[in-house]
């Protein structure tokens, strides 16, 4: 079986494949003050509760956004799997041209989720990952990565106007019943999620004007179920797009 580490700034995902089946999913607090062992209970208490025998992983592969936590993952996979994980990186075969003016910047999940989303819905595409950012990821029709967006992220917006005002409560990120709020929660919902409706539809029709083509939108991370279905440009919710990226790019770099 394959596992995949998908490092972000907020969460840990983690994708276990036999063949192309994801058949278990995990999703854990990323801490850079972790060592690998520590991870390694995390990962070995997770096994067990779902069964999961970890003498049957045969290869691992590591996204990350995150540079310190980068050699943790890859220290666990020798010490848990004596496997030597394979990382997204520089000279990684993606099999996706990268039309950027600088490819070292360019995150490793925004690789992988470009690479899953063209694989599964061909080009153009648009993919909207609702991360600790929201990226939008453009692919053209030949499968080439032409670039996109960065956003704040859903929760991160949410906790910001918490923290940086006096009065306002931490709020839950939801739809509200009505756009006029009647309390200051309501209030703040009714601007904080409208709002954010508006910014991912008005980015995602700037960037379908400059392909001039209608292009495919898939919404992807942590709050794709729940914000992808409000948005009527996109067509397909894929919450664990980047664990197919990275099990695609695998295949690849065999």
């Amino acid at each position: 079986m394959l596992l995949t580490f998908d490092i972000g700034n907020t969460t840990v995902a983690i994708g276990l494949f036999r063949e192309k089946d994801l058949v278990r999913h995990w999703r854990i607090s990323s801490d850079r003050e972790k060592t690998s062992d520590e991870y390694g209970v995390v990962l070995r208490n997770l096994f067990s509760f779902d069964g999961v025998d970890a003498a049957e992983v045969g290869g691992v592969i590591i996204s990350s956004v995150v540079p310190p936590l980068t050699p943790v993952f890859q220290e666990l996979s020798q010490t848990l799997f004596r496997s030597r994980a394979l990382t997204v990186g520089p000279g990684l075969r993606t099999g996706m041209p990268i039309l950027v003016d600088t490819p070292l910047e360019l995150g490793a999940d925004r690789i992988a989720v470009a690479v899953a989303a063209y694989e599964k819905f061909g080009g153009p595409c648009i993919v909207l990952d609702f991360g600790t950012a929201t990226t939008f990821d453009t692919v053209s029709a030949r499968g080439e990565y032409l670039g996109g967006a960065i956003a704040p992220g859903v929760q991160i917006s949410a906790e910001a106007l918490y923290l940086k005002t006096a009065k306002l409560p931490r709020i839950e990120v939801k739809r509200p019943a009505k756009a006029i709020g009647k309390t200051t929660v309501g209030n703040m919902q009714s601007g904080f999620y409208f709002g954010y409706l508006g910014l991912v539809e008005r980015v995602v029709a700037e960037i379908r004007k400059e392909l001039g083509e209608e292009a495919r939108v898939v919404a992807t991370g942590g709050f794709a179920e729940q914000i992808g279905p409000e948005i009527p440009a996109v067509s397909a919710v894929e919450p664990h797009l980047v664990l197919e990226g990275l099990r695609i790019l695998y295949e690849r770099n065999r």
